[in-house]
């Protein structure tokens, strides 16, 4: 398998873990939050794929909750988003992209500390329609045991992204 990426378990929960701690820092300093909360320990949240709940207070002094799935990512030179259609291609377990019920996809580069916010479903609806115009790629990662699990996406030029779907917002923090 040529397009095969093959991972750490440790190495992707750092960059996750990286991810989420970066974003959280950045929400908390906005003057309009209230509250940021990680749920991603909680499996109610885990089910619709959200990772934080940004608390915010609006103009007319109420608030509402903006639910945010995180997706770390190490390889911003390539130009794409890896969108995950399936998470786990033994299983057939939909990918995070697919099934996530959060309002913004916070796709970070760890690296470059580039933060790309995705509406959603937006985002999700234009790559449906689209989804056959990008290459699969395919990602392993150990599980132990020698055991390992495949992950497929789909690789989506970020400036097609941003040429079609409205709302889209790049931040460098």
């Amino acid at each position: 398998m040529s397009n095969l990426r093959k991972y750490s378990m440790g190495g992707a929960s750092q960059v996750a873990d990286k991810a989420a701690a970066d974003i959280e820092a950045l929400l908390k300093k906005q003057a309009v939050t209230l509250e940021v909360i990680n749920v991603e320990g909680d499996p109610v949240y885990r089910e619709k794929d959200i990772d934080l709940l940004w608390k915010v207070k609006l103009s007319d002094g109420t608030s509402k909750t903006v639910s945010i799935e995180v997706k770390g990512d190490r390889w911003h030179k390539t130009g794409n988003y890896f969108f995950e259609t399936l998470s786990n291609e033994g299983k057939g377990t939909p990918g995070c992209f697919m099934y996530t019920e959060a309002n913004y996809v916070y796709y970070y580069f760890v690296d470059e500390r580039e933060l790309h916010i995705l509406p959603m479903p937006a985002t999700k609806e234009w790559f449906i329609k689209h989804l056959p115009e990008f290459k699969e790629r395919k990602t392993s990662t150990p599980v132990g045991n020698g055991e390992y699990y495949v992950t497929v996406g789909r690789l989506v030029p970020r400036h097609i992204v941003l040429a079609n779907v409205p709302g889209v917002k790049i931040l460098k923090i």
